[in-house]
């Protein structure tokens, strides 16, 4: 498959992605630090390795055994005339609108499958076991999870047809929104109320992270709102409330969470 990359400004989409994932990380954890939403159950230095140790394994491991991009496989795609939208003599505009509308439905169901199917959520059970929610807790995946993940994507953006320029916009803004709803700020509440009309926000993704079940099973979203209201799975505020509700899996209720080791072999523990 020939290399080939979105260049906006001059500059690569890996590294365009990278300057919005580093900005992003940095305003969050600094809104973090000026307007926390909660307190914290566990020591934040001991999170945060644990939490960047497994984004550092995850980064490794998928430029190893994964070494294609996303937007390589839309630009192959493209020239193979593969998917629908490739198909479809749309306005480009509206082609970049719909592949990147569909790839944000196509992330909120693979979520959905991640809680629904056992080998799935044995996986998926790494990000939730944080005993604490915030900007790190983005960056909390299984490498399994991420590589399977991928594979995910690439399948629908061939299906799709989606346009390099959609897939680079959806990635893009994908690890933005989810540094942003994971962060452990304090919205005010019309703001909050305004922006979760279109976008998640950070108090209607906490309630994905309570402990309880019927809680956690819900707002799949990471970026367009929509979808867990049409689907039947929203939830606009947990029950015990933001600052009283706990974080995390009722079964993991220590710091064994916090640990490196025993987060990585989690997925493949019998509890």
């Amino acid at each position: 498959m020939q290399e080939q990359t979105v260049t906006l400004f001059g500059l690569s989409e890996s590294v365009l992605r990278f300057g919005l994932f580093a900005s992003t990380f940095a305003i969050m954890a600094l809104a973090e630090w000026m307007l926390p939403k909660k307190h914290r159950t566990q020591p934040k230095g001991r999170r945060w390795l644990t939490n960047w140790g497994i984004i550092f394994a995850d980064v490794v491991i998928v430029r190893l055994l994964v070494p294609i991009a996303p937007v390589a496989v839309a630009f192959y795609a493209a020239n193979q005339g593969w998917g629908l939208l490739n198909m479809l003599d749309l306005p480009a505009w509206l082609s970049v609108l719909i592949g990147f509308v569909v790839l944000d439905f196509a992330i909120w169901l693979q979520h959905l499958l991640s809680h629904i199917v056992p080998v799935l959520w044995r996986l998926h059970q790494v990000h939730h076991a944080d005993r604490d929610i915030d900007v790190s807790t983005a960056l909390r995946f299984h490498p399994i999870e991420i590589l399977l993940s991928l594979a995910y994507k690439m399948i629908w953006i061939i299906v799709l047809g989606a346009p390099a320029m959609a897939v680079f916009a959806f990635e893009a803004v994908l690890n933005a929104a989810a540094l942003f709803n994971h962060a452990n700020v304090r919205f005010a509440p019309r703001l909050d109320a305004a922006l979760r009309l279109l976008i998640v926000t950070p108090d209607m993704h906490r309630v994905h992270h309570s402990v309880r079940p019927e809680e956690t099973n819900s707002n799949y979203g990471f970026n367009l709102s929509i979808w867990d209201r049409w689907f039947g799975t929203y939830i606009a505020q947990p029950k015990a409330g933001h600052a009283d509700m706990r974080i995390g899996l009722n079964a993991y209720q220590s710091d064994k969470p916090s640990q490196f080791s025993w987060t990585l072999l989690l997925p493949f523990r019998n509890k």
